[in-house]
């Protein structure tokens, strides 16, 4: 694992005051309490759907207990786009966390990898146009370049 780019490296380098809640071996999530955010990054090339699940399900208890305004997705380290995972994802936990009160995800694609972002938007547009009652269109969705822009906007 690429560890120079890893997002506790980031956050010190940018001075963040975070606390690692979540850890395991396919994924981290940090709570920026300050920012009102969490962040998860995937930390394998390919994350079984029910270690996926996991990750995100537990990030839940935060975003109630805390109120976090802001969830950014790190998936810089992914190399395998999994087509039911973003469907869980979208369908199931982005509506869960929705009901909660946050609304504004950010995401960071694997860098110089091309593929990832068409499979990425294929598989978007494929839940769009299969679930139309989806709350897709209710959220602040934004893509970013790097964790400390995503933290920024």
């Amino acid at each position: 694992m690429d560890t120079k780019n890893a997002t506790s490296d980031i956050l010190l380098q940018c001075s963040y005051k975070f606390e690692v809640v979540i850890a395991n071996d396919y994924g981290k999530v940090f709570l920026l309490a300050e920012e009102n955010t969490l962040i998860c990054e995937l930390m394998k090339g390919y994350v079984p759907i029910e270690e996926f699940k996991e990750i995100f399900n537990a990030t839940v208890p935060f975003i109630e207990k805390l109120g976090i305004k802001k969830f950014i997705f790190d998936k810089q380290k992914l190399r395998v786009f999994h087509q039911q995972s973003m469907e869980w994802y979208f369908l199931n936990w982005k509506k869960e966390i929705y009901s909660l009160g946050l609304s504004i995800h950010r995401k960071i694609l694997p860098q110089n990898e091309p593929l990832f972002k068409l499979a990425v938007e294929a598989g978007l547009a494929k839940i769009k146009r299969e679930n139309q009652d989806t709350i897709i269109s209710l959220l602040d969705i934004q893509y970013c370049a790097s964790v400390p822009e995503a933290i920024k906007i």
